[in-house]
């Protein structure tokens, strides 16, 4: 009856009476978001008479109106065919200033229909596979991007920059070829990180470096949402940007590098949202080339050079394990770098953990952007693995068991996803330099059989990667503990009584030859295989372990 009524006065009623009645459909079905199916032609019929009302001259209020029961319609994708026509969506662009010509945004007045003219095209362009092609035909990408110039330096508009960048996002999100536009032909690559710096107010300090203010209040809502939408129509623009071809490139990733370093370190007006931010800016520095990571970190300022020294010059004599203690015991810095960035993508990670669920979507992005970044930069390698793997003193646990940072990576390590698993133990690994010997230190030869296996690493060595070869120094607590740590499970065991010293060699034997026997049975029923190292460290079934060093023997020989 809603639809019925409304259909009657949009079709004959003047544009107060059309607005009432609009009004009062929106404010009824403004949480509707499943629809009757037998009222679907009078909802069809509906849309379709908004449109003719919306070429009309008719004052504001009134196409706010229709353009909000549009909206709510348009959540229906079974109506969208008949309506989504070129004639309708050129309409649309219209309203929202997406029309070729060069209007500004002065009319304060016009900005909610612009507003409610991009959630429409938002609504329709999603649920409308028409419509999806009718934007490429009308090339929306570019209006969009023109629209943006006009309003990326405005600080009142933040509705319209929010929706411009959702609509955005969707047709990169849906239409490949949209992204390589967008990358080279409309440069949304420095204006989208120009719409970010304008969101955060960003003031520069040095080329990618810019000031932080701790002290000061956090994003309003509105610029959380514009920043949001911007992270993720960036992350859909350099999605395939794993290589850097030109300087210019180069540049441009740093400083969009640079901005999100400033993104992690500022927050939300809530710990969601904060989160939510933060999260977006992970999966973008997840496409960031790894060799632009390095402005993630850079040296101490001035002022906090100064501060140090002050810190330093307290201390009685000259003590230098007590200052190198105070320096060590900040922990945003590390030699002479300022890594509060870093810090707060290891919380971010942390945080995930101890969520326990959605490990895939949620913690594989940060730990992988880590893995990499500790890989490629030796400065962040080593302090992650001053924060994650400090010196073992404590070994009577085994490395899962605990609340520490590394226990909750070790527990990883034997999650179920095989993804999870691979990342987490990739990440410890890297850490310890793709060294066997080190990594199983921190984790037993038991979780960290998975990755050896994978990587042909089971008899030891190290990995193919090039790290600097200073050495990892022991604390006099493991040292002392290490011939009675168990490696299989990497914590410190009470010597066990062995229980043949007291057999006699009959007895010796005779429980040998049960053994043999019952692993023969096993095997001949297949329940289990016996396997064997291959030369190049890889697992395969005995027999052609065997075959492989026989042919190496026989080959080795006839050299001689």
């Amino acid at each position: 009856m809603d639809e019925e009524r409304a259909l009657y006065i949009v079709r004959a009623g003047e544009a107060g009476a059309i607005e009432r009645v609009l009004r009062d459909y929106s404010d009824k079905h403004r949480a509707t978001f499943k629809f009757e199916s037998t009222d679907e032609d009078k909802r069809k019929k509906l849309c379709e008479g908004i449109f003719k009302v919306l070429v009309k001259d008719v004052p504001t209020t009134c196409q706010v109106s229709c353009l909000e029961v549009l909206r709510i319609l348009s959540r229906d994708k079974k109506i969208l065919v008949p309506v989504t026509t070129k004639e309708n969506m050129q309409i649309l662009l219209r309203l929202a200033k997406l029309h070729e010509s060069d209007d500004s945004l002065e009319k304060v007045s016009e900005f909610p229909v612009i507003v409610e003219s991009l959630k429409c095209l938002c609504n329709i362009v999603f649920n409308s596979q028409m419509a999806q092609q009718l934007s490429l035909e009308l090339n929306l990408a570019a209006k969009l991007c023109n629209l943006l110039r006009k309003c990326k330096d405005r600080k009142f508009i933040n509705d319209i920059k929010c929706f411009d960048l959702r609509l955005l996002f969707l047709l990169s999100l849906l239409h490949t070829d949209i992204r390589s536009q967008l990358r080279y032909e409309l440069q949304g690559l420095p204006l989208l990180t120009q719409i970010l710096e304008s969101a955060f107010s960003i003031k520069w300090t040095d080329e990618y470096e810019s000031a932080i203010d701790h002290n000061g209040p956090p994003l309003s809502p509105q610029e959380t949402d514009c920043a949001i939408e911007a992270l993720k129509a960036l992350f859909n623009v350099t999605v395939d940007s794993w290589k850097v071809h030109k300087e210019s490139d180069s540049h441009q990733f740093r400083v969009m590098a640079a901005v999100l370093r400033h993104c992690l370190l500022i927050v939300g007006p809530t710990e969601e949202k904060t989160e939510e931010l933060h999260s977006n800016a992970v999966n973008l520095l997840s496409n960031v080339p790894v060799s632009c990571l390095d402005v993630l970190i850079c040296p101490l300022t001035h002022g906090e050079t100064a501060q140090e020294a002050a810190t330093l010059d307290e201390l009685p004599g000259d003590k230098t394990t007590e200052k190198d203690t105070v320096l060590k015991s900040n922990a945003m810095v590390y030699n002479g770098m300022n890594m509060e960035a870093i810090h707060v993508l290891l919380t971010f990670m942390e945080k995930r953990i101890d969520k326990g669920s959605s490990y895939r979507e949620g913690l594989t992005p940060v730990l992988s952007l880590l893995t990499e970044c500790s890989r490629a930069h030796r400065n962040i390698r080593k302090f992650l693995k001053d924060q994650v793997l400090p010196p073992l003193r404590d070994v009577t646990n085994r490395p899962e068991v605990g609340s520490t940072v590394r226990n909750k990576l070790v527990r990883l390590m034997t999650h179920v996803d095989l993804g999870v698993k691979q990342i987490a133990a990739e990440f410890l690994f890297v850490l310890c330099k793709e060294r066997v010997d080190s990594l199983l230190k921190y984790t037993g030869y038991g979780n960290a059989a998975g990755l050896l296996a994978a990587r042909g690493l089971l008899a030891g060595g190290r990995g193919d990667n090039w790290y600097s070869e200073d050495e990892d120094t022991d604390t006099e607590e493991y040292k002392n503990a290490k011939p009675n740590i168990n490696l299989i499970t990497g914590h410190l065991e009470e010597p066990m009584p062995n229980p043949i010293d007291e057999m006699t060699e009959e007895q010796k034997e005779y429980e040998a030859m049960k053994l043999v026997n019952m692993l023969d049975k096993l095997s001949r029923e297949e329940l289990l295989k016996p396997m064997g190292l291959k030369p190049d460290g890889t697992i395969t079934p005995l027999e052609e372990a065997l075959s492989q060093y026989s042919v190496i023997e026989e080959t080795s020989s006839d050299t001689d």
